[in-house]
């Protein structure tokens, strides 16, 4: 009679699954727990909402050879400061509405979405809007009606989705929110609006 060696039985791979689903499982859980430690607002690389009072802008760091958000002076979103509760409320809103009118079947946040029109993740230092002291209110201008504007040299244009002036306001303060996150560099290649002056 013989006898199997001892790492053909089924009894060794059944018992080597359990310990091996049950480790995964653990190291998933831990990098769950950092992951959420990571990307909360309020942290390093993901500013507080109240951020958006101050002016942002992106500065390359040579020991990363990136592109890194920095955030500066104050500076209000259109001209009022907001508590942090105030702040986050109105991202929130943004947040919510951007997924409402499903921006992302066109464009991409954070690298989700389609790459059908521009990227929103560093919208808010899009060099397109011209200046900082008239950017505010064409964003509103654009995000409400853009059906007569062309944003992107592709010759695409954007549909008329039916933002009001709440909503508008709402996803102007989430896409400044967003370019506070640091992201590493991407998008790559990015060049921000100047924000000297």
């Amino acid at each position: 009679m013989t006898t199997d060696p001892w790492w053909a039985s089924e009894t060794f791979w059944r018992k080597t699954a359990i310990w091996v689903t049950a480790g995964s499982f653990v190291v998933l859980v831990f990098l769950t727990f950092d992951s959420m430690s990571q990307i909360t607002a309020g942290t390093r690389r993901v500013p507080a909402y109240s951020a958006i009072n101050h002016r942002i802008e992106y500065r390359f760091d040579e020991q990363r050879h990136v592109q890194t958000p920095v955030i500066g002076a104050e500076e209000p979103l259109f001209g009022k400061k907001l508590t942090e509760q105030e702040a986050e409320a109105l991202v929130e809103k943004g947040k919510l509405t951007i997924q409402a009118k499903n921006c992302m079947s066109c464009h991409t946040l954070l690298g989700n979405g389609a790459y059908y029109a521009p990227d929103l993740t560093k919208a808010w230092l899009d060099p397109f809007w011209g200046s900082r002291e008239v950017r505010e209110e064409l964003m509103v201008a654009f995000i409400k009606d853009p059906s007569d504007k062309l944003h992107n040299g592709l010759g695409r244009r954007m549909p008329r989705l039916g933002v009001t002036d709440e909503e508008a306001h709402a996803i102007v303060a989430f896409l400044k929110w967003m370019s506070t996150i640091d992201t590493n560099g991407f998008p790559y290649n990015f060049k921000p609006l100047d924000q000297e002056g």
